[in-house]
């Protein structure tokens, strides 16, 4: 259980802040139910409300920044899993961003990554599948990335670039 000031990630929402643990009373709402108010720091007029006892298996506190540099060390190993087919592959796409887990958003971001460049080198321009879960990636990604460093997206992206360069040299 979630307690108030505790910062979580709700896929689909990115990082909430949750500000309270209250009853709902509203028409058609079990009134004896609790409730988390989540309030995503992308969007500060944005409330969900969300069950305290059907917890999503993928709702989870924000990383440490232990976590976050763990997970920035591992970027260069982590797996990307090439699908040709654009339907099992777009069906990916939604797990991974449904799932909010880190690596696997990670992993897209890599595989949506290498395919532009290559649909670059032949010429072509890069879908609008993958535009769009690149985005959707990146965004919950470093949204939660700078949660935990307090540094703007741009930042972030900087962040890891400069630490996978530093790596490899």
């Amino acid at each position: 259980m979630y307690e108030i000031g505790d910062c979580i990630v709700k896929p689909g929402s990115g990082v909430c802040v949750v500000k309270d643990i209250l009853h709902l009373n509203m028409s058609g709402v079990d009134r004896n139910r609790l409730y988390y108010l989540l309030v995503p720091i992308e969007d500060a007029k944005e409330v969900i409300y969300m069950p305290t006892d059907t917890l999503s298996s993928n709702t989870r506190k924000v990383m440490t920044v232990d976590e976050a540099w763990q997970l920035i060390d591992k970027i260069p190993e982590v797996e990307e899993t090439w699908i040709e087919n654009d339907k099992f592959r777009e069906q990916k796409y939604k797990e991974a961003i449904k799932s909010g887990k880190p690596e696997e958003l990670v992993s897209i971001i890599k595989v949506i990554y290498l395919r532009k460049k290559k649909r670059a080198q032949q010429g072509k321009k890069s879908t609008a599948v993958d535009d769009r879960y690149f985005l959707l990636a990146e965004n919950y990604l470093y949204a939660e990335l700078g949660y935990v460093f307090c540094k703007e997206k741009k930042e972030v992206q900087q962040l890891i670039a400069d630490s996978i360069n530093s790596k490899k040299s």
